[in-house]
């Protein structure tokens, strides 16, 4: 079966998302328009006052972290795209757009910092240093997707013609020579030949959001992701492995949700399976790679919805915002997330949080 990512004739047009999405932040902000969220209780009401509070403490701590160069940093490896990425991805979620309000120029000298990383093959890493490349190329491309009909008219031209070598590269990564069980899925190099969920479910982000804005995303491609996804289902409790054969994890769990709803696999047998999974042992503090989780599981809860999303919805949103600091960030405490540091987490906890706020495309249901 083929899964081509949006009907034909039903792509957005991103010529007007700049002024529709300036038009919804600005009925959103005295509360004309309806969100995804639930509404009609003291609790649910005061749940919803609590969290529009927790990220606008964020977005301003976000504003206060870019650098003069206008990118954003990790604690360990200095400026990177994929922080980058996230922060500026975190305000598109709040409702913000480059040029306008109190956050337009960080947007701005954000999207263009992280142009000017792009190497010659399209791999949008910059000079940082990472392991793992093509995580840090898949956030960045999904960034790009999301923010391409709405950046300053002088990037449009430039941050088109990355947008297409970025999701080339991603289509030629997957196309490399892999064994039969990791065929269709991506690893660290843009050259490796195996694949896992994590910087899988990055470049199927990515993919899809620019297939929703016209990109050329084969459908053989999606498909064989898909199969990917597939054999990393752990039947015997529902919930996903990083590679075939290994065992679930919470956080995995989410991130196998997430990647196979954004392919189109709504509420599927291996989805609901690993929501049920999430449900019965909630994300904790404990968890490794925390905000990592807390980040997917909540988009694959949501993006699952239905009775499984209203069961979780305020154990996730009360687990993340009990963890943020009065200063509006959240500290990661796990060594890698650690090494990644407070911008990473904390701009993974407001696309939690802003889940249903819905002006991000690919968090839509």
């Amino acid at each position: 079966m083929s899964h081509d990512l949006l009907p034909a004739g039903n792509q957005r047009s991103p010529t007007s998302r700049r002024g529709f999405l300036g038009t919804l932040g600005s009925l959103a902000a005295v509360g004309l328009i309806p969100s995804g969220r639930i509404f009609g209780d003291e609790v649910n009401d005061l749940l919803n006052q609590q969290l529009d509070a927790s990220i606008r403490r964020a977005l301003s701590w976000l504003a206060s972290e870019q650098q003069a160069s206008g990118a954003w940093t990790t604690s360990d490896f200095g400026e990177s795209t994929a922080t980058t990425a996230l922060a500026i991805m975190s305000f598109l979620a709040g409702g913000h757009v480059p040029e306008e309000g109190p956050y337009g120029r960080h947007l701005t000298r954000g999207v263009g910092w992280l142009l000017s990383q792009q190497h010659a093959n399209g791999l949008l890493v910059g000079t940082e240093r990472s392991h793992g490349p093509m995580y840090s190329h898949g956030i960045a491309t999904l960034m790009l997707a999301e923010v391409a009909g709405m950046v300053d008219p002088s990037q449009e031209e430039k941050c088109r013609d990355a947008l297409q070598k970025a999701v080339k590269l991603i289509i030629d990564a997957q196309n490399y020579r892999k064994p039969a069980e990791h065929d269709g899925g991506w690893r660290y190099q843009p050259t490796s030949g195996d694949s896992d969920l994590s910087v899988t479910a990055w470049q199927l982000l990515a993919l899809r959001a620019a297939k929703d804005i016209g990109c050329d995303v084969p459908a053989e491609n999606i498909d064989r992701a898909i199969a990917y996804i597939r054999r990393l289902h752990v039947k015997h409790d529902g919930g996903f492995g990083y590679m075939v054969g290994h065992g679930s994890s919470i956080t995995r769990s989410g991130t196998g949700i997430v990647a196979l709803e954004v392919c189109g696999e709504h509420r599927t047998t291996e989805t609901l399976a690993a929501a049920n999974l999430i449900l019965s042992r909630p994300l904790t503090k404990g968890e490794q790679y925390f905000y990592y989780g807390a980040y997917y599981c909540t988009v694959g809860m949501f993006k699952v919805g239905g009775e499984e999303w209203r069961q979780s919805r305020e154990v996730l949103y009360r687990t993340i915002m009990d963890l943020q600091n009065p200063a509006g960030y959240w500290n990661p405490e796990d060594g890698t997330e650690r090494q990644a540091g407070r911008v990473y987490s904390t701009s993974l906890a407001v696309l939690a949080l802003a889940i249903e706020y819905g002006f991000l495309p690919i968090y839509q249901r």
